[in-house]
């Protein structure tokens, strides 16, 4: 803590998929934070980081939400976080520190930057609270978390593809493959369909 007292913790589950995991410790008096509702951050909202970057404690970084709901590249072609891509600046040590609101409420936890050096290079990305407050019920409840499976593999539609499928602007997620025996398929979904909408919501 930071009046460096140190206490055991108690690990009730961990989700390496969203990089997150949940620790119990016995204290009292403990100080806490607000948190917001992921749905009120606004792109161009202004946020602040909080962390200890290089193992400099108490830093603090400013910066403008670019997007909400991205999704990084991965290997596996799997994305389990709608992360919030800021310009804060985030280093080595920032990971697992706040992100604020102006109203001082959390609207996520600082994941990861996407950098060629290693280093802060404009484009930071964290966790929605709301992501990780869901993943962390689940921890509690169970120890794990258990996710919907789709069956499904897609990609964005560019401006091109718009065009060849005669759309009037790019939006959408293109089906480019449907997994065998998978709910997508049972369900009727077909490669070269393009999900335009989703429980009423514009995809």
């Amino acid at each position: 803590f930071n009046d460096r007292r140190e206490l055991p913790a108690k690990l009730i589950g961990a989700d390496p998929r969203s990089d997150l995991a949940l620790l119990k410790v016995e204290a009292s008096g403990l100080p806490t934070v607000r948190l917001a509702s992921g749905d009120d951050l606004k792109v161009g909202e202004w946020v602040l980081a909080i962390g200890s970057p290089f193992g400099f404690d108490y830093s603090v970084t400013a910066g403008i939400v670019s997007a909400k709901g991205r999704s990084l590249p991965t290997e596996q072609n799997e994305n389990y976080v709608p992360f919030i891509q800021t310009d804060v600046a985030i280093n080595p040590g920032n990971s697992g520190g706040p992100l604020f609101n102006l109203e001082g409420e959390v609207v996520g936890i600082n994941s990861q930057i996407y950098s060629n050096s290693g280093g802060f290079m404009g484009v930071s990305f964290a966790i929605p609270i709301d992501v990780a407050m869901d993943v962390v019920d689940q921890l509690k409840a169970s120890g794990k978390v258990a996710r919907g499976w789709l069956g499904v593999i897609i990609q964005e539609v560019s401006r091109d593809l718009a065009e060849s499928f005669g759309l009037d602007r790019p939006h959408g997620a293109l089906v480019t493959r449907v997994l065998e025996d998978g709910p997508a398929e049972e369900a009727g979904i077909r490669e070269g369909d393009i999900i335009v909408a989703f429980d009423g919501k514009t995809i």
